[in-house]
């Protein structure tokens, strides 16, 4: 059985040799670039390498666990762990050329008493993120480990005592802008904030909050691979994170549990 401090080098050496794959392939000229869901949900073949190699290396590593992939991979384990990969996080700005876009990993399995509640309901242990344009990467483990940023301490910002105070990173995508109600939700707490940017990465988004740069993440419905590694990083550093049902959808919240309860308030239009 490996340590957490086995699992924590694994992830972060994962999380930098798949992004600077895909950083490599980039350089050289993206080929073979295409839409999932929609048009800015992109997908390219540096994607689906990054992911490759994520796999092949767990696979020899920990081959009891099981995978979890954004572009496709799926493997069952016999282990109660699992790793769930997003390869490139930020796709979009992966394939215009912005500089904002990220690997990400996370691990699910037995959380430790500590960690705090909503670690216990995604059964999330550990978190990396590696942003290849500028070299940083973050790790952290939910009440065992907090959150570094290349080996140095994080923490989070201690600077907004309130929603007016704070910066917001977000993403509503825009068939969530066609629906009212939707809409309605999401401006009510944009609109309270100090300021709301949606730089389009969830994990770089939620590492830089747990890194004290921004305060609050706001997105609507995301899946696990764009949710637990940069969660996994908030929540190794004191902040929390909530699922809510407001405005016709499901929204995910993550910070400062005070900020977390006004926008919660604000969704649900109660405050």
């Amino acid at each position: 059985m490996s340590t957490l401090y086995e699992d924590a080098d694994l992830a972060a050496r994962l999380v930098r040799e798949a992004g600077e794959l895909a950083a490599s392939m980039r350089a050289e000229g993206l080929r073979d670039v295409s839409s999932k869901s929609n048009v800015a949900d992109l997908v390219t073949e540096a994607d689906r390498a990054a992911e490759r190699l994520v796999v092949e290396t767990i696979r020899t590593l920990r081959p009891d666990d099981s995978i979890v992939g954004e572009e496709g991979a799926n493997y069952t384990g016999t282990s109660d762990r699992t790793w769930v990969i997003d390869p490139v996080d930020g796709t979009y700005n992966f394939v215009t050329g912005a500089d904002y876009w990220c690997s990400a990993l996370a691990l699910r399995g037995p959380v430790p008493q500590q960690a705090p509640p909503q670690a216990h309901n995604d059964a999330v242990t550990l978190g990396a993120v590696y942003e290849p344009m500028t070299k940083r990467l973050w790790v952290g483990a939910p009440g065992q480990l907090p959150t570094t940023m290349n080996g140095n301490p994080t923490h989070l910002a201690a600077d907004a005592p309130n929603l007016s105070k704070a910066c917001v990173l977000t993403y509503l995508h825009v068939d969530g802008m066609a629906n009212p109600e939707t809409l309605a939700a999401w401006t009510r707490v944009c609109s309270a904030a100090a300021l709301w940017r949606s730089p389009g990465s969830s994990s770089v988004d939620m590492a830089t909050i747990a890194g004290g740069r921004h305060h609050l993440w706001l997105s609507r419905t995301p899946p696990e691979w764009d949710r637990l590694p940069g969660a996994a990083l908030l929540m190794a550093n004191g902040g929390i994170t909530r699922m809510v049902e407001a405005g016709g959808t499901s929204w995910m919240l993550a910070g400062y549990d005070y900020l977390v309860e006004e926008a919660t308030a604000l969704l649900k239009d109660e405050a």
